[in-house]
């Protein structure tokens, strides 16, 4: 929805349209497609990915040695990371909206 010179965004995850327009009534919506499990729009997504380079570029040798690599590389990553991944999202939402909700180079 547009309300002047800011713009809203609502990210109604899963919901039908006719739900979303009953909440905002008389706004123009305009809807973007949101892929299921997109790294696109869903950072955790990448903080996963970063989970599962690490187990493949370990060499394990058994399932505690797999536990121990999942545990470090969840608890290595940074609140900068995080924020970076947070402060992305309008870039990754444009890039989305450009990309008629295919992926994107996130």
């Amino acid at each position: 929805a547009n309300r002047g010179h800011i713009q809203v965004f609502l990210i109604l995850k899963d919901m039908p349209l006719k739900w979303v327009k009953a909440l905002v009534p008389n706004q123009q919506l305009n809807v973007m497609e949101w892929p299921a499990q997109s790294p696109d729009l869903n950072p955790i997504e990448n903080l996963w990915g970063d989970v599962k380079n690490a187990v493949y570029e370990a060499k394990l040798r058994n399932v505690n040695e797999l536990w121990n690599v999942v545990k470090e590389s969840w608890s290595g990553i940074t609140a900068e990371r995080c924020h970076k991944l947070v402060d992305s999202m309008p870039h990754r939402c444009e890039a989305v909206i450009k990309n008629c909700g295919h992926t994107t180079k996130y």
